[in-house]
Formats: C-alpha cells, sequence, structure tokens
C-alpha cells in the first residue's frame, strides 16, 4: 500500500456540503475524493425543492427558527439551529456569488415559494425544481478552477487511520484498484445519508451509511440514528431509486387525494403542506389500505407544468404519464436521515481530526424531522464553516499509526434482501416484531459477510429503532403510538454494550 501526505484537509465527498468545505479552505490545499464524477452520486444533486432562508420583508431567521425547532419534534438543538437560519440570506447570497441562478421576482429579489410546515414563503428555487443540481453545478465550476483544490473522481473510502490517541490522521482510499493512504492534517465526511440501505428510495443507492459506519467503528459518537425521513411524493412507477415529486407542488397548490378522487389529508387547502412524517404516515396508510394515493396537479399547475416543474414533469413523461391530465401516484421512500455523525457547526466531532458535514452529520438542526429545504442550507451553510475550521489543524508528524479494517461489500444479492428488510421492518410504520426480524436478517447476514458498512450503518439504524420505544417525528411505533412527555435522544459510543438515552 502507498502513502502521500497531504498538507492540508482531505475531504471525503463531492456533493454541496464537500465542495462548500473545499472551497472555503482556501489557501490551504484541499485534497476531494469522490466515488464518482462530480454531480453524480450525490444527493444534493438530486435535490428538487431549495434553500430554505428568511429572505422576504415578512420573514425573519427567528421565525425558520421557530419552523424548524417546531419541525423537529422537541429534539432541534437551539444553539445549531439558530446559528443556521441566521446563515441563511448570507448562505444564499454566496451561492449566488458563485453562479447559482436562482429564480428572481420582478424586483430582481430571491424568488421565494412555500412548502410544508413553513410559516413564511421562505425557499429559494432555480428553474422551479432544479435547485440542486444547477447550485452544486456552480459549485463543481468554482472548484475545478481553484488553484487549492484537487479533485480525485473515481475513489472511495475504505477505512479510517488513526494514531495510538485516536486521533483520526487520514484515510485509506482505493483509486484505480489500488489503495492508498492518504495522511492528511484533518478528514472531513460529507459522505451523505444512507437512503440506498431501503428498497424503496429518492436518494442515489451507492449512499449506504458508508461515513456513519466507519466513524462508528473509529470510535464516534453517533446520535439518532433511527431518525430516517420518507418523503411522502416519491413518483411510484416502479423505478429504483424513485423519481421525486417535489414539496413544492403541494405548496403551489397540488393536492393528495386517494383512487376515488376523495382528499387525502381534508379539503382545507393548506392540509397537505403538515410536517413530513404527518403527511407521509398518511399516504403510507392509504397505500397499505388499497386505496391508491395520488399527486393531482391538473387544476393547480396544469399547462404551466413544463415550465413550473420541469425535472418532475420530465419523470412523469418518462413514465408514460402526463401530470397534466393525470394524477400522480405516489408513495413513502426514503428520503434524508437526521442521525448521524455528532458534529458542532463547524464540523467537529468527537474524535480529534475528523470532521463531518451535510446528511451524514447529525448538528441537531433537523431534531426528528428535517423541514423542508433546511438540507441545502445546512449542506452549504455548516459546509462552509467546516471548511475554515478544518483548515485551521496544523499538520502533525506521521508518527505510529494504525489502520482500520477494510472489508468487502456486501453482495448484490444480500444487499438487496437488506434493502426490502429495511423499508418493510424499518420504514415509515414500524413495530418490535418487525425490528426484531430485521435485526436477526443483519445477524445472519454479518454471520455470512462480515461487517460491511452498509451493515453497520442498518444495524445502527435497526437498534436504535428498536430500543425507542416511542413515536417522535420520522419514527413511528405502532406498538407504541405516543410521544414520550421528555424528549431523549440516543447517543452511542462503540464501546457501550447497550443503548442509553441521554437528554
Amino acid at each position: 500500500m502507498s502513502r502521500i501526505v497531504h498538507d492540508g484537509p482531505l475531504i471525503i465527498g463531492g456533493g454541496l456540503a464537500g465542495l462548500s468545505a473545499a472551497l472555503s479552505a482556501a489557501p490551504r490545499p484541499v485534497l476531494v475524493v469522490s466515488p464518482a464524477p462530480l454531480l453524480e452520486a450525490a444527493s444534493s444533486a438530486w435535490a428538487q425543492g431549495g434553500v430554505a432562508a428568511a429572505l422576504s420583508a415578512d420573514d425573519a431567521p427567528a421565525l425558520h427558527l421557530k419552523d424548524t425547532e417546531a419541525a423537529g419534534a422537541g429534539l432541534v438543538d437551539h444553539a445549531a439551529a439558530q446559528a443556521l437560519t441566521a446563515d441563511g440570506r448570507s448562505t444564499v447570497e454566496w451561492l449566488a456569488s458563485l453562479g447559482a441562478p436562482f429564480d428572481r421576482d420582478a424586483a430582481g429579489d430571491f424568488a421565494v415559494s412555500l412548502e410544508a410546515a413553513h410559516s413564511r414563503a421562505r425557499v429559494a428555487r432555480v428553474g422551479g425544481d432544479g435547485a440542486g443540481r444547477a447550485i452544486l453545478s456552480a459549485l463543481v465550476d468554482a472548484a475545478r478552477v481553484a488553484d487549492h483544490v484537487t479533485v480525485w473522481e473515481g475513489a472511495r473510502l475504505r477505512t479510517l487511520i488513526q494514531d495510538a490517541t485516536g486521533r483520526v490522521r487520514g484515510a485509506v482510499i482505493e483509486k484505480d484498484g489500488d489503495l492508498i493512504e492518504v495522511l492528511a492534517s484533518a478528514v472531513v465526511l460529507a459522505t451523505g445519508g444512507a437512503g440506498g440501505l431501503f428498497g424503496r428510495t429518492t436518494t442515489p443507492m451507492a449512499l449506504k451509511g458508508e461515513g456513519l459506519a466507519l466513524a462508528w467503528a473509529a470510535g464516534a459518537e453517533i446520535l439518532d440514528p433511527e431518525f430516517v425521513q420518507f418523503h411522502p411524493t416519491a413518483i411510484d412507477v416502479g423505478l429504483d431509486p424513485m423519481p421525486l415529486a417535489t414539496e413544492a407542488l403541494r405548496g403551489d397548490g397540488a393536492r393528495l387525494i386517494d383512487a376515488e378522487g376523495r382528499y387525502l389529508l381534508g379539503p382545507e387547502p393548506d392540509a397537505d403542506l403538515k410536517a413530513r412524517d404527518i403527511v407521509a404516515r398518511a399516504v403510507h396508510a392509504g397505500v397499505a389500505e388499497g386505496r391508491g394515493v395520488f399527486l393531482d396537479c391538473r387544476a393547480a399547475i396544469g399547462d404551466h407544468f413544463p415550465q413550473a416543474f420541469p425535472a418532475v414533469f420530465a419523470a412523469c413523461m418518462a413514465a408514460g404519464l402526463d401530470p397534466r391530465l393525470s394524477p400522480i401516484p405516489v408513495a413513502p421512500a426514503a428520503h434524508y436521515h437526521m442521525g448521524g455523525i455528532v458534529a458542532d457547526p463547524d464540523g467537529r466531532t468527537s474524535l480529534p481530526g475528523l470532521f463531518a458535514v451535510g446528511e451524514c452529520a447529525a448538528t441537531g438542526v433537523h431534531g426528528a424531522n428535517r423541514l423542508a429545504s433546511n438540507s441545502l442550507l445546512e449542506a452549504a451553510a455548516f459546509g462552509r464553516r467546516t471548511g475554515r475550521a478544518a483548515a485551521e489543524q496544523a499538520a502533525i508528524g506521521v508518527g505510529a499509526l494504525r489502520i482500520g479494517p477494510i472489508v468487502e461489500d456486501l453482495p448484490d444479492a444480500a444487499l438487496a434482501e437488506l434493502r426490502a428488510a429495511m423499508s418493510a421492518d424499518c420504514g415509515v410504520v414500524r413495530d418490535a416484531v418487525g425490528l426484531t426480524r430485521l435485526v436477526q436478517l443483519i445477524d445472519r447476514l454479518e454471520a455470512a459477510h462480515g461487517a460491511p458498512p452498509a451493515l453497520v450503518a442498518a444495524r445502527l439504524i435497526a437498534d436504535a429503532a428498536l430500543a425507542r420505544r416511542e413515536s417522535r417525528g420520522g419514527h413511528y411505533r405502532s406498538d407504541f403510538p405516543q410521544t414520550a412527555p421528555v424528549p431523549t435522544h440516543t447517543r452511542l459510543r462503540r464501546a457501550a454494550t447497550s443503548l442509553k438515552a441521554a437528554a
């Protein structure tokens, strides 16, 4: 195995969080490792909604903070969420300065739209439903011309490297079939979420909790891994992953109906704009009862669909469905992981030398249920902060090092079995019987295949879901439907022998 010493941060992940960190670390040299070409296989490139920020005269960061905390069901970290919402406008302006082509109103200000559980229209969009790809494209262009940024595309993280004190000193990277020890002043995990662990997902299938699992193996603290957000309106046309029908459609007046044309959540104009966990459970129930659930955009959007929401329109037409004429069949799908590696707004984790940002991190801003369009905001805002903080880490001599285990990937057949079980038993509605069945499957797969990162991440989610005997936010237990009066977090360290809740 060869070794290189990099005098600066090593960033694992080329999505919005990783590239925001890379650009903000200047002038410190940065090495970005991306498992796929930039713009491919990053959840941020697939995001349709936009960036939530208090941009209008009738809005304020304090109102955005209030909505964020309300959606998070008692588990939002106030200080972290306050920092996030305070950075909203400056983050959107920074992205715009890099070339992100946000929609503008007649006066030239940022055009904003309403999404679920927001008390104000505050989501800055691009081309209706093309925010993620357009924003990330601007950052990719900036990173490619930045003198301090080097990008390895088609390279992947295999394990972390630590010294005798536990400090993270680098990582083993697989590039062109070779394993390379990359020692660095800091390692930033921006590896995305874990949607690929679920059989029904809106995220790239390559995202299977790799950063979460490897940080856990290195001894990092993990927070609330049981909290997974299921988007209520994935387009149900038999594709894997499932195309997304952005929440902005409902913000513009589209309605959820059953096969008989009855309103799913009631006739009130804002009935379909409740928090995602509430809407997802209603959609799940409709599908499970055989009533079918559809998103009816005909009256609210109609002939404007191709211009207003081109990505959703293209996905529907590719499936042989014209949303101007027919309601869109929808079902819930795994969309976002609120839990993750414990990190502060500057990305610092419980392990010296290791930073985490974006969906793989748990900064506390989302609590038990993420507010719509806060994910791109967090990726960019905290990505900038993390890049600056990681750049301040001084280089350290080589010394004695230990390399974590490198485990082969889970075979395709075993992964397919795991994904089906995760959606069936750890999905929108959970109970002890299904979760116990899932944990037993993970035990069997681990006995046969060892502990590849996908299985480690799945176990963290399943074990924590089984241990949380209440319903809160994105975690709903049909056998424990009530919410406990005192909110508690799940905090996990590898040395722990059991799951314990801590306030």
